[in-house]
C-alpha cells in the first residue's frame, strides 16, 4: 500500500499521529502511515525514534499539504469546544 501512496508530512509521536490523521481525513483524504513500529514496540519517543511519516494517496497530495500548511501558518485550527468534546468522549 505505501507504494500507493505519498507522504505529506512527518510527525513525532502517536498524539500528533492522530491528530494530523484525523483533520485530514475529516477532510475526506485517506491516510496511511510508515514508521510506527518502532514506537508500539518500545513506547518513547527520543530523538526521532518516535518519528511516523503520515501518507495520503497521490490524487489528494495537494490538498493535504495545503492543509496542512494552512494549520501550520495559523490559518486554520480546530475549535477548542470539538477538543473538549473530544476528549469527553473517552
Amino acid at each position: 500500500m505505501d507504494s500507493e501512496f505519498v507522504v505529506v508530512t512527518t510527525v513525532q509521536g502517536e498524539i500528533e499521529e492522530q491528530q494530523v490523521r484525523a483533520f485530514l481525513e475529516a477532510h475526506h483524504i485517506p491516510t496511511a502511515v510508515r514508521g510506527e513500529a518502532l514506537r508500539k514496540t518500545h513506547a518513547f519517543v527520543l530523538d526521532g525514534l518516535g518519528e511516523v511519516t503520515v501518507l495520503v494517496p497521490p490524487e489528494h497530495v495537494d490538498a493535504a499539504r495545503d492543509l496542512i500548511a494552512k494549520v501550520e501558518s495559523g490559518e486554520l485550527e480546530l475549535p477548542s469546544e470539538a477538543l473538549e468534546s473530544d476528549n469527553a468522549d473517552d
